[in-house]
């Protein structure tokens, strides 16, 4: 049985914890580490969420604190039927000034869709020239990660230029839990598909996220140099196809 619904409602997003909220993770010492940049500028029109950030938000302890600049959260979490399969598919289009040409890493859009019961994630990462599929087991802060006799942390980056840079273009991720499996879309073609997923998915939270991904030095964070990074994001529809609902003909008692 399929059902589909769009989570966007980006009017709301000033009320925080309505439809979105800020992104972040809780630190030992108790405070919360927010992925919010103090100058962000952001607009609602047309059902299109703006945001533009100049970049300036930096952790030199912890890569993933360092790596989400500005990013929110949906306050509803999509679950993960056993049997079937669910898709998340959305526009973004993600622009950027001051970035170092041909180095997405340097500043991106993203769409993140996080599991936080077991560290799990799927993404799409949007720059000025290029675009990543990326598929990853993370260290989340206060998340527990199931033990696990093979790898048990990585992060598997695709990168691709044949896309539409600096327009809108439509991404699509789709997860089977039954079949251990995940199939990246860009603008209706498949780019990309993990057979074997070595991680159950529960839940998804979806994410949309202004972003670096720099490595840490052992003089702490190298992400911030003067970027801005300009993104827009259309609702997202997601798609849950349940293979267990599918009706059953009843068997008649007549004679």
């Amino acid at each position: 049985m399929e059902k589909q619904q769009v989570i966007g409602d980006f009017h709301t997003i000033l009320s925080e914890g309505e439809v979105w909220k800020v992104g972040g993770f809780p630190l030992p010492d108790g405070t919360f580490w927010e992925y919010r940049e103090p100058n962000a500028v952001v607009i609602v029109r047309n059902g299109i969420l703006y945001v533009r950030a100049p970049l300036s938000r930096q952790n030199n302890q912890i890569q993933i604190l360092d790596n989400a600049k500005h990013m929110y959260y949906s306050v509803e979490t999509i679950k993960v039927p056993e049997a079937g399969e669910v898709s998340f598919e959305l526009q973004i289009r993600a622009r950027s000034e001051n970035t170092a040409p041909n180095d997405l890493y340097d500043g991106y859009v993203s769409l993140n869709l996080l599991d936080f019961s077991t560290g799990a994630a799927l993404d799409f990462f949007a720059g000025n020239d290029k675009y990543a599929s990326v598929y990853a087991v993370l260290p989340f802060p206060g998340v527990e990660v199931p033990p696990s006799d093979k790898t048990r942390f990585f992060c598997i980056f695709k990168e691709d230029t044949n896309f539409k840079p600096r327009e809108f273009n439509t991404y699509k991720i789709t997860y089977d839990r039954g079949n251990d499996e995940a199939v990246f879309y860009l603008n209706g073609v498949e780019i990309r598909r993990e057979k074997n997923v070595p991680v159950k998915f529960n839940e998804f939270t979806i994410a949309l996220g202004i972003m670096t991904e720099k490595d840490l030095t052992p003089q702490g964070s190298v992400s911030v140099h003067g970027q801005t990074v300009i993104a827009e994001y259309s609702p997202i529809t997601v798609t849950i196809n349940d293979r267990s609902e599918v009706k059953r003909t009843p068997i008649s008692t007549e004679e």
